[in-house]
């Protein structure tokens, strides 16, 4: 008889990260260290104009701490992934971004 299938979606960007479905490697390097920081200097900038712009300060500070849900998002991404990896590699990611997610919200 035939046989039914049901398609099963791969799980998105979001999904795939908190699930540690997505390598370290991956997550660590480009993820949180290429994109995050490079979303949060971009903000961080913007903000800079807009205060050089004389706009309110409030409307600076939210541009600028915009990004801090996704950098907090990916660094519990890597934690929970390298948590889930023994090794010194693991523990030293887990450091580096708990690190990391201090100066991306101060930068």
């Amino acid at each position: 008889m035939g046989e039914t299938r049901t398609a099963q979606a791969s799980p998105g960007f979001v999904m795939s990260r908190w699930r540690g479905l997505v390598p370290l490697d991956r997550l660590f390097w480009r993820d949180m260290l290429l994109v995050g920081t490079s979303i949060s200097v971009a903000t961080s900038a913007v903000a800079l104009l807009l205060l050089g712009a004389k706009a309110p300060l409030a409307a600076a500070l939210a541009v600028h701490f915009a990004p801090v849900p996704y950098n907090v998002f990916l660094f519990l991404a890597v934690w929970r992934t390298a948590a889930a990896q023994p090794g010194l590699l693991a523990a030293i990611a887990q450091v580096v971004a708990a690190l990391w997610l201090i100066a991306a919200s101060l930068l």
